[in-house]
């Protein structure tokens, strides 16, 4: 289920994104570089069932490797130390992040070709569509 994910992935639009990274407690100077970083996602299955979710960007390449449902510490692309926790549900990758009583989902889902990852944070919410890469 998660080789419809597999794949190079362009971003191509963003909504509410600042507002999303300002509620996660992104500093201003690195809201900027991620409001204008247009990234690259890689997204890969190894053999032994490990995915591995790679951001490219002219400023940053951050990469995390887990397995479905197994919590694991992500240290994110702004910084903060995280245990997440990817599942698969109804065809939507699920990553939860805690850290710091705090906790932000990103749903990624498959819709009409294009991925669209929603990013939650309390009542913000940030769309992002990427277009697979040809």
């Amino acid at each position: 289920m998660v080789e419809q994910f597999v794949g190079t992935w362009t971003l191509t639009s963003s909504e509410n994104f600042d507002d999303y990274m300002k509620a996660i407690g992104v500093g201003f100077a690195t809201r900027q570089m991620g409001n204008m970083a247009k990234p690259n996602l890689v997204i890969s299955v190894d053999d032994a069932g490990v995915i591995s979710m790679k951001s490219e960007t002219t400023f940053k390449t951050t990469e995390i490797k887990f397995k479905l449902n197994e919590e694991f510490e992500e240290t994110t692309a702004d910084g903060r130390k995280t245990m997440t926790i990817i599942t698969l549900e109804n065809g939507k990758l699920v990553q939860l992040q805690t850290w710091d009583g705090k906790k932000t989902t990103l749903e990624r889902e498959i819709q009409d070709g294009k991925l669209i990852a929603k990013c939650v944070m309390d009542d913000v919410v940030a769309l992002r569509t990427y277009e697979k890469a040809a």
